[in-house]
């Protein structure tokens, strides 16, 4: 099943599990986000709404808040010394879709857990001389 949404005046085709990158939003990293308006619901028989599907809604897990890379804008008028140099990075925000909501459901899904880290060989280094010492 997929949907498309519509969000920072960009439309996108959206899959339960998907990551993708979108206009800035409210949120902190692993906060839940619902998500309207869905425009449209694949499946079987797909759904069109006129704009907006009533009740449906896409719930989506913060993953990342960040900035785009630095676009430079330069102006230069030939002959008349001017110029102008700026520089401007857009905010965006990282997002996994958690579910596809229909019926005016609420999200039953929570954030995912963060995958355990893996020592590093210093850290593992310390953790041999302790047990020697003792």
């Amino acid at each position: 099943m997929f949907a498309v949404i519509k969000t920072g005046g960009k439309q996108y085709k959206v899959a339960e599990d998907q990551v993708l990158r979108i206009e800035k939003i409210d949120g902190q990293p692993g906060d839940i986000v619902q998500l309207t308006p869905v425009l449209m619901l694949g499946g079987d028989p797909p759904q069109v709404g006129a704009p907006a599907i009533d009740g449906a809604s896409v719930a989506v897990e913060v993953v990342e808040q960040g900035r785009g890379e630095k676009v430079i804008a330069f102006k230069k008028r030939r002959r008349k010394n001017s110029r102008r140099k700026r520089g401007h990075r857009q905010p965006f925000t990282l997002i996994r879709v958690s579910e596809i909501l229909t019926n005016g459901a609420k999200p039953s899904k929570g954030p995912r857990p963060k995958p355990a880290t893996k020592p590093t060989s210093q850290e593992a280094g310390e953790g041999e001389e302790a047990r020697a010492q003792a």
